[in-house]
């Protein structure tokens, strides 16, 4: 019998990643992702010169920002450490003192609320539109891809443990998606999308060189906390006149 410190996170749960499915109740992942991967690309087209050895590169566009991460799902040992309800806490901790061969909870329940975010609403014709919050990660968009894997089986045959590779494309109203974004200048209104690890110290030094200009971000977004942005939020970058 093991005696000794208590595990820390049964005395404080660590914050599990929230998945909100547009017109749906929001779950917990059982266990948060041990990394994600943000990313972004861009597309630059290529034309043949006349007389050069080299083609043509002019900017074509962007793409939507995309989410990436691996979901881990076990039935067989988890406790009242995991996500989810407090029933599905009591039926965790019951489960994983039972033999081996008693071991009956099957994973695909949880792995299929991840898993059907990919069905078609039916009122809607498209997939629901899904938000996820883990901390300071706050993303909004879509389960492009996901695929299942199951790892160990009980007696019976029921698949007991599970990794889940996610990939979430994000999603920009077409109103927001349509807004002007004119050439780079200082004195010209520019419209930005917030990143992960951005600030708005960073992104007045960017734009207009003069990192102490927040503010100026700040009133014309109406943010009474500077600190306080979200992933994917789109912000208004007013004109400044210049020095």
């Amino acid at each position: 019998m093991y005696v000794g410190i208590p595990n820390p996170n049964a005395l404080i749960p660590l914050e599990k990643m929230t998945i909100k499915p547009e017109g749906k109740d929001s779950f917990e992942v059982l266990y948060n992702p041990e990394s994600y991967t943000q990313s972004r690309t861009v597309h630059y087209a290529q034309s043949s010169g006349i007389s050069t050895n080299t083609p043509v590169s002019q900017f074509a566009g962007g793409s939507l920002e995309t989410l990436q991460f691996r979901l881990f799902f076990d039935s067989m040992s988890a406790g009242s450490e995991v996500g989810g309800g407090s029933s599905d806490k009591a039926k965790f901790t019951a489960n994983s003192v039972l033999p081996s061969i008693a071991k009956a909870v099957d994973v695909r329940k949880y792995t299929k609320k991840v898993y059907s975010l990919m069905e078609i609403d039916p009122d809607k014709h498209v997939p629901p539109l899904v938000k996820l919050k883990w901390s300071s990660l706050q993303f909004t968009g879509h389960l492009i891809s996901c695929q299942q894997n199951f790892v160990r089986f009980g007696e019976q045959g029921v698949p007991l443990r599970a990794w889940l590779d996610c990939v979430f494309q994000e999603y920009i109203a077409p109103q927001k998606a349509n807004l002007p974004r004119p050439l780079e200048s200082p004195d010209t209104t520019k419209y930005r999308t917030v990143h992960q690890g951005d600030s708005l110290w960073a992104m007045a030094a960017k734009e207009y060189g003069q990192p102490e200009q927040w503010r100026a971000i700040a009133d014309a977004n109406g943010l009474a906390n500077p600190r306080a942005l979200r992933s994917g939020e789109r912000l208004v970058v007013p004109a400044i006149k210049r020095r």
